[in-house]
């Protein structure tokens, strides 16, 4: 998230904000975060995560992804199932919070687990009996698309059992970590063992500006070249490129929309070059406006990015920047993709794929677990139709930016329940669920 939040504005602010930044820079937490951050990369740190004993996997297996044809429009209502109350979890997770500094270890198998550390089983759904059931009917089945943003320090209990449960269900989960690659690494190597297609995100963050944001000073080629050099640099060796969306920007400059579409267009061609999944841009919140899609470098890079779904991304982010209303200003803040996808249904672009990279409430604070749990209900019926939209991570379990950690850890186990427990009916391929806001309007 960039250095800042907002504040609820009304609808009108999307028209005349200008800054090219979401917010003024943070005070104390950002800033703390921020110096914290760089001190524990100093040590080539990462949070633990307690694994447990898996079988030897695969090395360097690139899952398949298939190319999609054409779609056609979606001609019927959605149909979301089962309308069932959000569960809550019964006991209040106990938080572990060490102070543990080490190198993460790295090899074809994942290390050895504690004895003690087997999450409590959660009963699932039979995905494959619903799959087929939906099948029938005429629509595919789609899960809850919900995960979480991890990094350095924090507070991260609970997460790997939350990874390995939904695996173990064959439900696909979506994670993004910046900075700490050891979160990602465990997923890459369990989607390997089970084919799982789960969304994995890494994002280079500490280390000065330069790798959040590229020169705006250069041509926005040579801009790309250098920033896109600076990324496959510092790329994790134990991530595989194939498996893994390597996310190299984050909130830029909007009122440089134009640029940044070149820039873009330079890195993608760099990246399929060069055999790296690149999710672009990291838009903030309610940005960009609907104008800038529509220029002819951002047409030619949408038109790329369509034609190449298993590689080329657009990162956005997707936050109320209000606590206690998720929706506040829907579609213009949460739900702002879906004037991406109007724009490329308008000029016949097939909808490109879709990674919200940073999603929640504000900067530094989560909502109880019983009003986010209610929130993310929503979130996943909004997002479910849309396959293009692998997921969404929710801010944060990294440190720094305040109590957001051990807040945001709170919702691993009814985050857990939750995914384990519902499932949504969206259009069956080649169909499209139309765009359509006031349909999911919470």
């Amino acid at each position: 998230m960039r250095q800042g939040k907002r504040t609820k504005t009304p609808r009108s602010f999307f028209k005349v904000y200008r800054s090219g930044r979401a917010a003024q820079v943070k005070k104390q937490g950002g800033q703390i975060g921020r110096w914290w951050f760089v001190l524990l990369l100093t040590a080539v740190s990462a949070c633990r995560l307690t694994p447990t004993p898996e079988a030897t996997f695969v090395p360097d297996a690139a899952y398949p992804v298939p190319t999609p044809a054409n779609p056609t429009a979606y001609p019927v209502p959605i149909t979301i199932a089962p309308e069932t109350a959000v569960p809550q979890s019964q006991t209040t997770p106990t938080l572990d919070i060490t102070n543990d500094i080490y190198l993460p270890a790295i090899g074809s198998d994942l290390p050895e687990a504690t004895t003690n550390s087997g999450p409590t089983p959660i009963p699932n759904l039979d995905f494959a009996a619903l799959q087929t059931q939906l099948q029938a009917e005429g629509q595919a089945l789609a899960y809850a698309k919900i995960g979480f943003h991890a990094g350095i320090g924090g507070t991260m209990e609970g997460l790997e059992a939350w990874m390995r449960q939904l695996d173990a269900a064959g439900v696909p989960f979506f994670i993004k970590s910046a900075d700490n690659a050891e979160p990602v690494y465990i997923a890459q190597e369990l989607m390997k063992q089970s084919g799982v297609p789960h969304t994995l995100v890494y994002r280079k963050a500490a280390g000065g500006d330069h790798y959040n944001v590229p020169n705006y000073d250069l041509p926005p080629q040579e801009a790309a070249r250098i920033h896109w050099q600076i990324h496959i640099e510092a790329f994790p060796p134990e991530l595989d490129p194939n498996l893994v969306w390597l996310e190299t920007v984050n909130e830029v400059d909007k009122n440089r929309a134009e640029w940044l579409a070149e820039f873009a267009l330079e890195t993608a061609q760099l990246a399929l070059r060069d055999g790296y999944r690149w999710a672009a841009f990291g838009w903030a919140s309610g940005e960009p406006e609907p104008e800038d899609w529509q220029s002819p470098a951002m047409l030619e890079f949408l038109r790329l990015a369509a034609a190449n779904p298993d590689r080329i991304a657009i990162a956005l982010h997707e936050y109320s920047y209000v606590l206690d209303d998720i929706g506040d200003e829907y579609p213009f803040k949460i739900g702002r993709f879906q004037e991406l996808f109007r724009v490329v249904d308008q000029y016949g672009i097939p909808r490109p794929t879709v990674l919200i990279t940073e999603w929640g409430w504000t900067y530094e604070a989560v909502p109880e677990p019983a009003q986010a749990m209610r929130d993310i209900d929503w979130a996943a019926r909004l997002y479910a139709p849309y396959p293009q939209v692998k997921g969404a991570a929710i801010w944060f379990l990294g440190g720094g930016f305040s109590d957001v950690s051990n807040q945001t850890q709170r919702l691993i186990q009814p985050l857990t329940e939750f995914s384990l427990q519902h499932y949504f009916a969206s259009p069956q391929w080649p169909t499209l669920a139309p765009v359509a806001p006031e349909q999911y309007r919470p």
